[in-house]
């Protein structure tokens, strides 16, 4: 039995159903052998993988609606994987990639009890390289912009993960590394446009930021 507390919901994405695995709350810990700490995850943000956030919900509501025949995806810092999820029933070329140590068992886990086959999972530390990963045509992502090294971080991977025709999507929550991340991103050569969002959360409070897209091609 599992040291931390769980719990099982239905999310409804786009008039569809997924049965999704989480941790019961924040306060829920537990780094067997410290492989987290080894990571440099610290007791304080163990907890953030497991817990389906407000920007997530929104980044699968944006993707459900995506016609993506033909394109290799990727999503990065996934956590629970929601939008990977959804658009690997969608049928689409997805890979989900996070570094925590306990993502992949917990994605296993939802892409079986929502009756699907496996879904292609590699490591993706914003900080690391990892040639396994390759590259992908449409690069997505929720709140990944939460530390101030993220922003130059975060366009660094995606760059190296980019095709020569590769569209960005984040959907960030007000962090205010926002601004620097975009200024990286243009300075790599991408074009950029947003929209806002201010969304209701399911405890009561808003969520409310941007939703930003990145494009950049290569001629060839």
């Amino acid at each position: 039995m599992q040291p931390y507390l769980l719990k099982h919901e239905t999310i409804t994405v786009n008039s569809i159903d997924y049965l999704i695995r989480s941790l019961k709350d924040r306060q829920q810990f537990y780094d067997h052998e410290d492989t987290a700490a080894a990571l440099g995850i610290s007791s304080a943000t163990w907890s953030l993988f497991g817990v389906v956030w407000p920007a997530s919900r929104i980044l699968a509501g944006i993707v459900s609606s995506l016609i993506l025949d033909g394109k290799r995806c990727l999503e990065i810092g996934c956590g629970i994987a929601l939008s990977s999820i959804v658009l690997h029933k969608m049928g689409v070329d997805i890979t989900a990639s996070d570094y925590h140590p306990l993502v992949k068992e917990f994605l296993d886990e939802n892409v079986l009890a929502n009756n699907l086959p496996p879904i292609k999972f590699h490591t993706g530390n914003w900080e690391a390289e990892n040639l396994l990963l390759g590259e992908y045509d449409l690069i997505i992502g929720s709140d990944v912009l939460y530390e101030p090294a993220h922003a130059d971080n975060v366009s660094r991977f995606i760059d190296s993960h980019s095709s020569s025709n590769v569209e960005v999507i984040i959907v960030d929550p007000g962090r205010a590394n926002r601004a620097m991340f975009t200024k990286k991103m243009i300075a790599l050569g991408y074009t950029h446009h947003f929209k806002q969002f201010d969304e209701p959360s399911l405890d009561r409070t808003r969520c409310k930021g941007r939703i930003l897209h990145y494009h950049r091609r290569h001629l060839v």
